[in-house]
């Protein structure tokens, strides 16, 4: 997991001066998170988005339902963090759908951006992901539920 919890005082300074170039973005502070489940993995998948590699994202339902947490909905800001809990970049939600696991097509699996961006690739990581790192206790299932997200960067200041 991340190395730490993400300082507030950070987070909010980073989220005024994103807002001061984009006042039109809600005053209260959007929750912040990193992808993956290590450090070195929110650093890689950050990397993605910021170069405009990784236009999606996908979370097992399961893991939502256990946590607790609402699913992403469309027009929703986040920030997102480096492996080091550093915030990094404010993305918004552009679209979700809910997919069996082996129904998740190739376009998305391209989308995601990761290894070769193919479909095959994106099956062999995101199962040895849940099966390892799910919250939920059924881990992964071949028509287990995928929150499929589609992503925008709205904002990724060099340094705040």
């Amino acid at each position: 997991m991340m190395t730490g919890s993400p300082d507030p005082a950070r987070l909010d300074a980073f989220w005024a001066a994103v807002r001061a170039d984009q006042p039109d973005l809600p005053v209260e502070r959007p929750e912040a998170w990193a992808f993956g489940a290590t450090p070195a993995q929110a650093d890689e998948l950050l990397a993605l988005v910021l170069e405009g590699t990784k236009t999606a994202t996908a979370s097992s339902l399961w893991d939502y339902e256990a946590a607790g947490d609402p699913l992403p909905q469309v027009g929703e800001v986040a920030i997102v963090l480096d492996g080091s809990g550093r915030p990094r970049a404010v993305l918004e939600t552009t679209d979700v759908q809910v997919v069996p696991f082996d129904q998740v097509g190739p376009a998305h699996a391209h989308a995601e951006g990761e290894g070769d961006r193919s479909l095959e690739y994106w099956r062999r990581v995101h199962e040895a992901f849940w099966r390892t790192h799910s919250e939920d206790p059924r881990g992964f299932a071949p028509d287990m539920p995928v929150v499929c997200e589609r992503i925008r960067v709205v904002a990724a200041p060099a340094t705040v």
